[in-house]
């Protein structure tokens, strides 16, 4: 795992690294740490090397803030997990934007940032998963955290990835059944990302893209707490 602590306390910044590099050694995970001071400055270094896995960002730092450092580093990458670190807990709707992994208030708890990192590093692993389609004459693997949603249409299952959608003759329930926990199936139609789910009215679920998804009656409350039991 690859990491970054961005921090503009130090002693914050280095309780963190701390608590990180002590979790590896328990768990038995090779982590490779990096601390950075502001916004400005990780991003200056990952303009070079954006190989890392995971994020802990201050929300509240001079210059840029860790949420709008946030928003640039998810507008081109959707596998990286981030987790903020605050003094305060008005930020919290804002990582929705970002599909923050969690929020953690200061002063930050070594058991609570573990479970965390369990939490994180358990993504990563499932991140590597991928749904093999059948496709205009050739197979193509797509990441299942690049899948948004699923869409049926008669005999054809559409498949709304980040980068483009796959039409193929497959049933929806085919389809689900090698996707993972962070999916939904709302009514006999859809199948959701949880992941990418912005917002929930009482007749749509909001996507991170924009894409509305009608809800079927009574699956309001079914996908509310889906979306709570998966965060």
């Amino acid at each position: 795992m690859r990491a970054a602590v961005c921090d503009d306390r130090a002693e914050d910044a280095q309780l963190v690294a701390q608590y990180v590099r002590e979790w590896g050694e328990e768990r038995g995970e090779s982590v490779a740490l990096e601390i950075f001071p502001s916004a400005e400055a990780f991003l200056f270094e990952y303009s070079e090397n954006k190989s890392y896995d995971l994020l802990l960002l201050d929300v509240e730092m001079g210059g840029m803030d860790g949420v709008t450092m946030a928003k640039r580093i998810r507008a081109g990458n959707a596998a990286v997990q981030i987790v903020f670190i605050t003094g305060y807990t008005d930020y919290i709707a804002e990582g929705y934007d970002v599909a923050a992994l969690h929020y953690l208030v200061k002063p930050v708890h070594r058991q609570k940032l573990f479970e965390v990192l369990d939490r994180a590093a358990a993504k990563l692993r499932s991140d590597s998963r991928t749904l093999t389609l059948e496709t205009g004459g050739e197979t193509v693997c797509v990441p299942l955290y690049e899948i948004l949603w699923l869409g049926v249409e008669k005999n054809y299952t559409t498949v709304h990835a980040a980068a483009r959608s796959y039409t193929v003759k497959k049933t929806l329930g085919a389809l689900e059944s090698e996707l993972d926990g962070r999916f939904f199936r709302i009514g006999r139609a859809a199948v959701v990302n949880l992941s990418y789910i912005r917002r929930v009215t009482k007749t749509d679920a909001i996507l991170s893209d924009g894409t509305a998804i009608p809800l079927p009656r009574g699956a309001y409350e079914a996908l509310n707490r889906a979306i709570i039991a998966y965060h």
